[in-house]
């Protein structure tokens, strides 16, 4: 994991950014400009896209715990990952995500998967 990109941590802390006015600085050292961000629910693209994503979500799972359940498998500037949701000591949602780092460092493509893969 020589390569693991700090933005990781940046972006998985704008998750759990109790403090709203703060949640755009966490993006801010995560993201590219135009970054996209995609999974079952959204497919936006840009900083403001990903953050009204982020209150949105937020909003509707409030006191929720948003965390990596894995390690970080990386490759060619790939990364991914487990994560779960968690609200109250219950477990809401879990998925994993499969990112891409530009050359600054900074996440330029979130692809993200809810739940295990699917049987044939």
């Amino acid at each position: 994991m020589a390569d693991y990109p700090e933005a990781l941590d940046y972006m998985l802390a704008a998750w759990n950014e109790p403090d709203s006015t703060k949640v755009r600085d966490h993006l801010e050292n995560a993201l590219s400009n135009n970054v996209r961000f995609v999974d079952p629910s959204i497919d936006v693209s840009g900083i403001d896209g990903f953050e009204k994503n982020v209150h949105e979500v937020k909003s509707k799972l409030p006191g929720a715990v948003y965390s990596r359940t894995s390690g970080v498998d990386s490759q060619h500037g790939f990364h991914r990952y487990h994560w779960a949701i968690h609200q109250e000591g219950k477990l809401l949602m879990a998925g994993f995500d499969v990112t891409e780092i530009d050359g600054q460092g900074k996440v330029s493509c979130v692809i993200g998967f809810f739940g295990d893969i699917p049987d044939r």
